[in-house]
């Protein structure tokens, strides 16, 4: 069965993919020309069906399933800033590494060192017959430095519940079992074989 992603973020096709062996796994950017997807919704599930819709759309074969995954890191003392901005937090056109540092100058500005933080991870399936969506979160605190390499993201600032080190710092095997995304995708999956 060919899952077509509508994302173009590199860090998210790989983790999806490691997630989904059982399927075979294409960003829509290797099947048609990429276009721009304006996500004006106010939350995490309705962007992720805005972007499945433009791309299931787009894409005009009615025999693939599109998933769509919304996520982002809200952080409480910021009022749960980022949140749906979290992939623009430093602007339209701002690497992951600019929006880490701007996170964690955000969190500084508040005189703390840390604050409790959590991310979300919404993922849409549209097909030619339904759309579904599910949720998967993740709580911890977010810290105001980064510490390792690992991962993407806010991952080296964000040490998750009843661990020690940075998502940036644990190994790719601990990080599965506790990522936001790799629980939506433990649903969306289940969603899946019934399709």
């Amino acid at each position: 069965m060919k899952l077509v992603l509508a994302t173009s973020n590199k860090g998210k096709v790989r983790e999806i993919q490691a997630l989904c062996e059982d399927y075979e796994v294409v960003p829509y950017g290797e099947l048609i020309e990429e276009f721009e997807i304006v996500e004006d919704a106010d939350t995490f599930k309705e962007n992720a069906l805005i972007k499945a819709r433009a791309v299931f759309k787009a894409l005009n074969n009615l025999e693939v399933i599109v998933m769509a995954d919304d996520s982002g890191i809200s952080v409480d003392i910021l009022n749960g800033a980022p949140g749906i901005y979290s992939a623009r937090y430093a602007g339209v056109d701002a690497t992951d590494k600019d929006n880490l540092y701007k996170l964690i100058e955000a969190i500084k500005a508040k005189g703390v060192e840390s604050s409790p933080a959590h991310y979300t991870a919404a993922i849409a399936l549209v097909t030619k017959d339904s759309e579904f969506s599910v949720h998967g979160w993740m709580y911890g605190n977010a810290q105001a430095y980064a510490s390792g390499t690992g991962g993407f993201g806010y991952d080296p600032m964000f040490i998750p519940l009843g661990y020690e080190k940075t998502l940036g710092e644990l190994d790719e095997e601990t990080k599965k079992q506790l990522s936001h995304r790799s629980k939506a995708l433990s649903l969306a999956k289940t969603i899946l074989q019934t399709i």
